[in-house]
């Protein structure tokens, strides 16, 4: 039997490196289109480094899972909520809606619903092509893969036994090592010190300040994003929801700059009251047109397409589904026709740095914590949690699928992981290539004289 990256090598470097343009452009082509720059920053980006491309190239994983083989996805498997971008850098730290910092997966834009393999191959991979920059043995690497998808299995065969798994956390009780560390770190953090980086005080109020990234907007403009804001706070839950004045507008500005998965896409920041007049409680959110999911692509299903208003709907459900506790401030709005996910940009929000990990010692106890939390994320939604698309308990059916016996479903991961990162360093190589030499159309500045 022929496996994905056997039937990749076998195209030829030439169509493997069109099939790689073709796909871009199908995925960024609208948003390339309407801000050609900030694609080819994400492209420059892109180019840096294997891993930088893996980071932005999800559509093309997706595009090669379409034809990839499955064994352990069957009818209820193949459709359970997925985060869709499971990479080793998509995990951190947030301020839950009880209180309560936790380490968990930190990204949902591209959230639906899918395989659950995809999310644990995309992350093997990641952590194969990540280990390898580090110039850890191959060896070493497929150790790491396997402490992963251990610890996952698990978790998985822990929630179906036991009923009650939405306690479950990884916080600062019941972690050690790198992610504590993480966590005090996010605990030192304030809310004071995220305002005063972007806000000024005059005359006794706070307005954000003007800079790089930050535009001001013109007063039509602004009127259309205060009304998609009001119309947002119709999508907070109800047991969510603060006082009136919490809510009240205070600033809006436009936004641009963000990172790799996120170039193109128009966004605002808006500044609130928070729940007392005092200054400091003031609360910066995030109201981000969503984006297209990459699963999306390859998951042909009615039912599923038909459940979401748009693309910011989607996040915001998927998000729920997919994270206890979710932001108390998550909710979706449409500004002109398109939606738009909100969200608290919160000053308790840690990254997991990794380039403090540089011995396999160092990174198989994080590899750990990240197996349970993936799990969890694949097991464990909000209560507030509004989807009806998944009636079943997740953990009992991938727990079935696996089986009793998790030998061959482990080897199967490793064996994907290394194969396709090795595949990943040559799409980026054919990629840096297509890019240079301008066969990426939409995106090519002009030649300097």
């Amino acid at each position: 039997m022929t496996d994905l990256v056997d039937r990749i090598r076998e195209q030829g470097s030439e169509q493997r490196r069109a099939e790689i343009v073709n796909v871009l452009v199908d995925a960024f082509e609208d948003l390339m289109q309407a801000d050609a720059t900030a694609f080819r920053k994400k492209f420059r980006k892109m180019a840096a480094a294997p891993f930088s491309f893996y980071r932005g190239a999800a559509c093309l994983f997706y595009n090669d899972m379409a034809v990839e083989e499955d064994p352990w996805a069957d009818e209820r498997t193949s459709r359970v909520w997925i985060q869709g971008d499971l990479h080793a850098e998509n995990f951190g730290t947030y301020m839950d809606s009880a209180g309560a910092l936790v380490f968990d997966v930190n990204d949902f834009d591209e959230a639906y619903l899918g395989s659950f393999t995809w999310d644990l191959k995309r992350l093997v991979a990641s952590v194969a092509l990540m280990a390898w920059t580090k110039a850890i043995s191959d060896n070493d690497i497929e150790r790491l893969i396997e402490t992963y998808v251990r610890a996952y299995v698990d978790q998985v065969r822990h929630f179906a036994d036991n009923p009650g798994d939405e306690m479950f956390k990884l916080q600062l009780d019941t972690t050690d090592g790198l992610i504590h560390d993480v966590l005090l770190r996010a605990r030192m953090n304030t809310r004071v010190a995220l305002l005063d980086a972007v806000t000024s005080i005059e005359d006794y109020e706070r307005r954000f300040r003007l800079g790089p990234g930050v535009r001001e907007l013109g007063e039509q403009e602004h009127d259309a994003a205060c009304a998609a804001f009001d119309a947002y706070l119709s999508t907070i839950p109800e047991n969510k929801r603060f006082g009136s004045i919490t809510y009240g507008v205070k600033s809006i500005v436009g936004r641009t700059g963000f990172g790799i998965g996120s170039a193109g896409l128009p966004a605002y920041n808006v500044l609130v009251e928070g729940n007392t007049q005092a200054l400091e409680n003031d609360v910066v959110l995030s109201m981000k047109q969503g984006n297209v999911a990459a699963p999306s692509r390859i998951v042909h299903d009615d039912r599923i397409q038909d459940y979401f208003l748009h693309h910011g709907h989607r996040t915001a459900v998927s998000q729920r589904a997919l994270q206890a506790h979710a932001d108390p401030w998550l909710g979706h709005t449409e500004l002109n026709g398109t939606g738009f996910v909100v969200s608290e940009l919160s000053p308790y929000v840690s990254d997991l740095d990794w380039s403090e990990l540089t011995e396999p010692a160092d990174m198989e106890p994080v590899l750990e914590y990240l197996g349970r939390a993936t799990a969890k994320m694949h097991c464990v939604s909000d209560t507030d949690s509004e989807q009806t698309l998944v009636d079943f308990q997740s953990e009992e059916a991938i727990a079935a699928a696996i089986g009793q016996d998790e030998t061959e479903f482990v080897r199967s991961l490793v064996r994907f992981g290394m194969r396709y990162a090795v595949q990943t360093r040559e799409d980026h190589r054919l990629f840096v290539n297509a890019f240079r030499n301008g066969e990426i159309p939409g995106v090519q500045s002009a030649t300097p004289r």
